[in-house]
């Protein structure tokens, strides 16, 4: 990812989502969501439920920062389900990639 265009990078493990936005020219996150935070914890609903509020809250988080697109990296994980859920719901909710 560049200043210009960062990386949205999707992580999961069985139980969780963690999608971060980074820009790789400085190491740094600009932006970040999970599954994990307190707000999602209460939500009902099955994992692909919540990674669609995951997608919504980083690209909410994302606008704020002043990012509005971005390059998607799955991170080696199918484009199907959860890791597709996020991508499509940031995608609804602003971001272009």
């Amino acid at each position: 990812g560049t200043p210009e265009r960062p990386r949205l990078v999707v992580s999961r493990s069985a139980r969780h989502l963690f999608v971060q936005i980074v820009d790789d020219s400085k190491s740094q996150t600009l932006a970040s969501a999970s599954t994990m935070e307190k707000e999602l914890r209460t939500f009902t609903g099955d994992k692909t439920a919540k990674a669609k509020q995951v997608g919504e809250l980083i690209a909410k988080r994302a606008k704020e920062k002043g990012v509005s697109t971005v390059v998607f990296d799955r991170g080696g994980n199918k484009f199907h389900g959860r890791v597709a859920a996020v991508a499509t719901s940031a995608r609804a909710n602003g971001l272009e990639f």
